[in-house]
């Protein structure tokens, strides 16, 4: 006879609970009910998964190795579950996202009026912040985050990637002239960041290898700040592809040392804490964002 998810569910129950009857009140069965379960399960696998005293409960190797794979499975059967209730219900309630102010104005505004359309009983909540913040602390459901993500407890979701462009306008490269060489960056004024050191490593191949470091002429928090310096004619800038691809096609800003690049590409990702009441409003927000990028 094949083990079932009542089986694994039960098994989980006990070992969670501490003792068969609490895993009993948890799971609204009687406590013989349960220990036969358990049994059934031990005949099932021919094989002990629990050895039992009157004060205490210890997981065999078996027991141990059951464990970790009733959890995968258990959690992969939800997944599924709820994926299909989202396709027939409405999510609804609050969705508080927040992100660097440059993707916020580029990547998430241009669309929020078609995901309120999509979505009428989800209520958005968006900020901007440039620096990674708590999310509790801050009553976020969503962050944003552009670049390598530390370690961390929160879920992460790959959403896009994004090149890194060298520019500058084109009334700054008729006044300074145009470098040739990422050498030739030091006689020029450089737009860089202010506590955001990855930021100013440009992915230029040159004497320091695959990555220039650049001592800011002017430096600012804000990527979009950097955008508008830079279209002021201030100085060159890096920026993501997403935030400059307007001005880039509409001749406001100019790539330069294109073929001195190293071909990296900003990653793109979305940090959350796992709710199963928000899973309905956070799937859909970043399916939909997705698709976007």
């Amino acid at each position: 006879m094949d083990i079932n998810s009542d089986d694994l569910k039960i098994f989980v129950a006990v070992i969670d609970s501490g003792t068969l009857s609490a895993a009993s009140a948890h799971l609204g069965q009687t406590t013989s009910g349960v220990s036969r379960a358990l049994s059934r399960l031990e005949e099932k696998l021919q094989t002990s998964l629990l050895t039992r005293t009157t004060r205490r409960m210890e997981l065999t190797e078996e027991g141990k190795l059951l464990l970790d794979k009733a959890r995968l499975i258990l959690a992969s059967m939800e997944e599924v579950e709820e994926c299909i209730r989202i396709r027939h219900q409405q999510p609804a309630g609050r969705l508080c996202v927040d992100s660097p102010s440059s993707f916020m104005l580029h990547c998430v505004v241009p669309h929020v009026d078609e995901f309120r359309r999509l979505y009428p009983e989800i209520r958005l909540e968006l900020t901007t912040r440039d620096q990674i913040t708590d999310l509790i602390e801050h009553r976020t459901d969503i962050a944003i985050r552009i670049g390598a993500l530390g370690d961390s407890t929160l879920h992460a979701r790959a959403l896009s990637s994004s090149p890194l462009h060298i520019l500058a306008s084109p009334d700054y490269l008729r006044r300074r002239g145009t470098p040739q060489t990422p050498e030739d960056l030091e006689g020029h004024s450089l737009l860089g960041f202010v506590h955001y050191e990855a930021g100013n490593q440009w992915p230029l191949r040159s004497r320091e290898g695959n990555s220039l470091p650049i001592t800011p002429s002017l430096a600012a928090s804000s990527g979009e700040t950097l955008r508008r310096l830079a279209l002021e004619g201030q100085g060159v800038v890096s920026l993501a592809d997403f935030m400059t691809r307007a001005d880039i096609e509409a001749g406001r800003l100019v790539p330069i040392l294109r073929e001195h690049g190293t071909g990296f590409r900003q990653q793109i990702n979305a940090v959350y804490y796992r709710n199963t009441q928000l899973a309905q409003r956070i799937s859909c927000f970043l399916e939909f964002l997705q698709q976007k990028l």
